[in-house]
């Protein structure tokens, strides 16, 4: 991941994940998400994923289809971590219903537990530059094991974590046990009835990098449609 904002690849996987899921309410999580890991030119993206998600959300399952966009822009990789068989199934199913109007969409690659996320990791010699988790049944523990076992870009990466009722949990508390990374700095964004919580994260080595955060707007034309898009930066 590199720490240059890229507002065109950005604007274009904003655009391509509103068109592909059909949103055309207020901005929500998935094209915010997906144009936030294509600005960043995110290689590697790691989405934790339960079968608890409520489906009946379908931003639950969109936001992966954001994230494989994102992936495509950056010429990355998307892999979704479940904890079980019945879970790969049920994402799986979903994913493909959900993208089934674009075939050019890839499924980003569904693997089962921790080890296997490490595995590719290792694999490729590739650190995360951006990692999602969904709030459903999570608890500290888990997440803390998920940070302290996968392999995060110690140069910075970007963490989300989706709140639901179920958790409250913030990336504060998690990452302050694990000595060798530090959260330089974190936001929780009013998406969903519980909010998003971004944070980035470095090695305490470079903890003192300043962290280029999106700070003001930037207004995006379509010059097909001429529709006006504001995006955060």
């Amino acid at each position: 991941m590199t720490s240059v904002w890229s507002p065109e690849t950005a604007s274009k996987a904003y655009l391509d994940t509103i068109q592909t899921c059909g949103i055309s309410s207020k901005t929500s999580i998935a094209e915010f998400l997906s144009a936030m890991a294509a600005g960043y030119n995110s290689t590697l993206i790691v989405e934790a994923w339960t079968k608890h998600e409520n489906l009946h959300d379908v931003s639950n399952i969109t936001t992966s289809i954001g994230l494989a966009i994102a992936a495509k822009h950056t010429h990355g990789r998307h892999v979704c971590m479940v904890e079980d068989e019945a879970s790969r199934v049920k994402y799986v199913s979903a994913m493909q219903k959900l993208s089934s109007a674009d075939v050019s969409l890839p499924l980003p690659e569904v693997v089962v537990g921790v080890l296997q996320v490490e595995e590719i990791t290792r694999k490729l010699n590739r650190q995360i530059d951006f990692l999602v988790v969904g709030g459903g049944g999570r608890s500290r523990d888990f997440v803390k094991a998920l940070i302290t076992s996968v392999k995060l870009n110690q140069h910075g990466a970007i963490l989300a974590f989706k709140r639901n009722s179920c958790t409250t949990l913030s990336w504060k508390e998690v990452i302050l046990d694990i000595t060798k990374l530090s959260v330089v700095r974190s936001i929780t964004l009013p998406f969903g009835s519980y909010g998003l919580e971004i944070a980035y994260i470095a090695s305490n080595n470079i903890r003192n990098t300043k962290f280029k955060y999106p700070k003001r707007w930037i207004r995006h034309v379509d010059q097909e449609s001429g529709e006006e898009h504001l995006i955060r930066r």
